[in-house]
């Protein structure tokens, strides 16, 4: 059975690898759509609530009004001397690759994985128009593509 909930944040990022508008630092509001599956045991499979109390304080702690970034992108040692030089608490979201939507889907994907739910899928809104649809067989292929690189002497520059 799929049970399905809808989540949103807002964040900054840029991708530094790009000649175009998104080269830019901008934000969007990201909305998450989660497809977690469940399996009934009796009347119920699990409560709605369940899934919440651990995605919202996440999303909430690690990504709203935060910037996402990439800690290989040129602009992320300026950002941290000026964070170390003026005390001021900025929230990065540090990437160890561009801040794509699906690296971004992955990355979520791997977190909500972690806290031990069984994902079906992860549908990232990035625009109004424009949502990317992660599932299972993206991660798996995804986590094998970055462990097999991960062994290479080189940088993983996307997933």
């Amino acid at each position: 059975m799929i049970i399905k909930k809808e989540y949103k944040f807002y964040a900054a990022h840029r991708n530094a690898q790009l000649s175009d508008k998104c080269r830019n630092l901008h934000g969007h509001r990201y909305g998450i759509v989660v497809h977690f599956e469940v399996e009934r045991d009796g009347a119920l499979s699990t409560l709605f609530g369940d899934f919440d109390a651990k995605i919202e304080p996440h999303l909430k702690e690690h990504y709203d009004h935060g910037l996402m970034i990439d800690v290989n992108d040129p602009l992320f040692p300026y950002l941290q001397r000026y964070v170390e030089e003026t005390g001021d608490a900025l929230r990065f979201n540090k990437f160890d690759v561009p801040t794509t939507v699906e690296n971004l889907a992955y990355k979520l994907f791997c977190e909500f994985t972690e806290f031990g739910f069984r994902i079906e899928r992860v549908e990232v809104r990035e625009t109004d128009t424009s949502v990317i649809s992660y599932t299972r067989e993206d991660w798996i292929a995804d986590s094998r593509r970055a462990a097999t690189l991960a062994e290479a002497p080189t940088r993983i520059e996307s997933l």
